[in-house]
């Protein structure tokens, strides 16, 4: 409820082209205790008025010479978007007041004056009126509340992902680096292209996460500095399942991702990866996108079997092959972004060396 006070206390604002109707009305609102009352008799100024003064109450007459009451109403929608005008029209003409109300009127009040109507219209309006502003306010509240609560979860969610990509790191020290450096290549390809920004930021947080099953390795298997045995290697491919049972069942939309990045990110367009075959469009996009940003990284990087490669040459293979790696391992759309804009890739793996 609306205390009276507060009621009293709206602000009206008369609008009569006749001098004795806005003395009339003003001296029935003034003398029933609302205490900021004002009027004009030129409708061309109300708009400007109402920006100014954001008025609870016009009170309006229909017939004005230079702009009638239509138009001003039509100029107050423009202000009042929040679908609600606070008009209360004045009239003498019966057939007026329906045309008033369809043009967004709230109430009449019609004409010659009796100051009981007079008075409940104007208390019921503003009371309406408030009422309407206590709820605006209070929407307004609660989206800053709900816009809190999602900053304070998305902030959760990214320290969770930080911390396990943490865990990952300490079993492999060449892992910081290397995971700072995807998150900057993943979203850079993403916005070549044209992904949505929903897309971008997701991918950003969760393509660190991509080895996170790694964690499940034994260090003499995944640190072997030689090749691996036929049953190693069985067990190595297993950090892609073993990252989406870790990352799985979540709630953040960034682990939802982490884990379809973990499962699928060794997977190739052409059916030859693994852990589940998928070919072409089975794999999800994120894990595609990803693909080949690992792959880059891998081959700039040292590992055990081969020694870091230059910029033009993780190009010449990834673009032509070298046997282990063909260009029909990527998705076409991806590989021919990559081709146009490797330099970036380039400029991250400088950047983050």
């Amino acid at each position: 409820m609306i205390a009276s006070s507060d009621i009293l206390h709206g602000k009206v604002l008369i609008v009569d082209d006749q001098h004795f109707n806005i003395l009339l009305l003003e001296r029935m609102l003034r003398g029933a205790g609302y205490d900021d009352v004002t009027s004009t008799m030129n409708p061309c100024e109300v708009c400007d008025l109402h920006r100014k003064n954001n008025y609870d109450l016009i009170l309006l007459d229909l017939q004005m010479p230079c702009m009638d009451g239509f138009q001003v109403m039509e100029g107050l929608k423009e202000i009042e978007t929040g679908d609600y005008l606070p008009v209360l029209v004045i009239t003498a003409q019966p057939d007026h007041k329906l045309d008033a109300l369809k043009a967004g009127a709230k109430d009449f009040v019609s004409k010659p004056f009796e100051r009981p109507e007079v008075l409940a219209r104007v208390s019921n309006m503003l009371e309406v009126r408030l009422l309407h502003k206590e709820l605006q306010n209070y929407n307004l509240v609660l989206e800053h509340r709900v816009q809190d609560r999602t900053a304070d979860l998305q902030d959760s969610y990214q320290e969770t992902i930080f911390t396990m990509t943490r865990a990952a790191e300490y079993k492999d020290e060449d892992t910081g680096s290397h995971v700072h450096r995807i998150s900057y290549y993943s979203s850079e390809l993403a916005k070549l292209l044209s992904l949505n920004e929903t897309f971008i930021d997701k991918i950003f947080f969760a393509s660190p996460m991509h080895d996170i099953g790694k964690i499940g390795i034994p260090d003499h298997i995944l640190l072997k500095p030689g090749g691996f045995s036929p049953d190693e290697w069985e067990i190595m491919k297993g950090h892609a399942a073993i990252g989406a049972k870790i990352l799985g069942d979540s709630k953040s939309p960034y682990l939802r991702m982490g884990a379809e990045i973990a499962l699928n990110h060794h997977e190739r367009w052409d059916g030859g990866g693994y852990p589940n075959g998928k070919r072409g469009e089975t794999i999800p996009l994120s894990a595609r996108v990803m693909n080949i940003c690992d792959i880059y990284d891998a081959l700039r990087s040292k590992r055990p079997y081969k020694p870091a490669f230059d910029h033009r040459k993780a190009v010449d293979i990834i673009t032509n092959g070298d046997g282990r790696t063909l260009p029909e391992h990527f998705d076409p759309a991806i590989l021919a972004a990559f081709k146009q804009h490797h330099q970036i890739f380039s400029d991250i793996f400088d950047a983050y060396a």
